[in-house]
């Protein structure tokens, strides 16, 4: 679950955010990072490999021959604006699986479907898709200057280079992210 202090702006962004960067690592540790779509269902993220042009096959792109490798990844949502007080990001760290069919896959396709038209004529029922799950997630926002995570840590305080407190919250137990419409 979300803390009640992350929800506001960490919901939102999961639930609207139009686009996330996915870092991957190969067996050797070499990271890549690549814009993705993504939606959110409470429990994971799903990206779908989709009809876009590229130079090789599903299974040739280099973000599923990582996660084939080292199924461990992460995931940024951000907020960026020239008025800094308002910055904030939300960054997930989970497992990573390639789905291929099934009904979990046809869930997922429903879901991305359902938030970016353009998925809509592609035939996405033939491609991967990437899940993340066993997540933990990280939240700040400038305005409350604190950041807020929720996942297998354990509970620390410290100060930050400016004197504000930095807080992680102990790890909540497993299952749906609770985010309600408000937030």
């Amino acid at each position: 679950m979300i803390s009640r202090r992350a929800r506001p702006f960490a919901g939102l962004m999961l639930r609207n955010a139009r686009v996330a960067r996915l870092a991957t690592a190969d067996a050797r540790g070499a990271p890549h990072v690549i814009p993705v779509c993504f939606a959110f269902d409470g429990r994971a993220i799903y990206t779908a490999i989709d009809e876009k042009p590229k130079q090789t096959s599903p299974r040739g792109l280099r973000r599923v021959r990582n996660i084939m490798a080292n199924p461990q990844v992460a995931l940024v949502v951000d907020h960026y604006v020239e008025d800094w007080r308002r910055l904030r990001y939300v960054l997930i760290r989970g497992t990573a699986i390639i789905i291929d069919r099934g009904p979990e896959h046809r869930r997922a396709v429903a879901r991305l479907r359902e938030k970016y038209r353009q998925y809509r004529t592609m035939r996405l029922e033939s491609l991967p898709v990437l899940k993340i799950s066993s997540l933990t997630i990280a939240a700040w926002d400038a305005s409350r200057g604190r950041r807020v995570a929720t996942g297998p840590r354990r509970p620390r305080r410290r100060a930050s280079r400016h004197g504000s407190r930095r807080e992680v919250l102990p790890a909540q137990p497993r299952g749906k992210i609770g985010l309600s419409a408000r937030g």
